[in-house]
């Protein structure tokens, strides 16, 4: 997969990508709000880094392992985005913290004009990169951030996006 830069007259729709419940809401009301506003979408996966310390081979190996995995859950989500929207994501696959990373794209991809995140619908909270960013952390984002609830049907994400 290629990172493809958008036009700047475009808004860009940067959704972070997981295996959370809450993550398809956000990606399907990125969508949408791409689809009516002439947008794009954006991707973005981070993959976490090898722990401990094993041999060159074995950290190789897990790097490999885990881009494949990672390749695999953004191609499932980016056929998503194509059915939505008619045209393929941009991709950013990267290797981290998620916090941190997401920040680090923020800075250097000028190109994104807001992030969407979902909301766990779940009694464990919001989710970690919501409570960072709605929270102390906030200041640090350059674009709005637009929180999905979880709980949301797909037929009301349609109505509101």
């Amino acid at each position: 997969m290629t990172e493809q830069a958008g036009r700047p007259e475009e808004r860009v729709f940067l959704v972070v990508v997981d295996e959370s419940p809450e993550m398809p809401k956000a990606l399907r009301y990125a969508c949408r709000r791409a689809k009516r506003t002439g947008g794009r979408v954006a991707m973005l996966y981070v993959m976490d880094p090898p722990e401990g310390q094993q041999w060159g081979a074995v950290v190789d190996l897990m790097r490999q392992e885990a881009r494949q995995q990672a390749e695999e859950v953004i191609a499932r989500h980016a056929d998503t985005a194509v059915s939505l929207t008619g045209q393929p994501p941009t991709i950013h696959i990267r290797e981290g913290k998620k916090r941190d990373e997401l920040v680090k794209l923020l800075t250097e991809d000028r190109s994104v004009s807001v992030l969407v995140l979902g909301s766990a619908s779940s009694g464990e909270g919001p989710g970690p990169l919501v409570t960072a960013f709605a929270g102390k952390l906030g200041g640090q984002l350059r674009v709005p951030l637009t929180i999905v609830p979880g709980a949301l049907t797909d037929a009301e994400i349609d109505a509101i996006s």
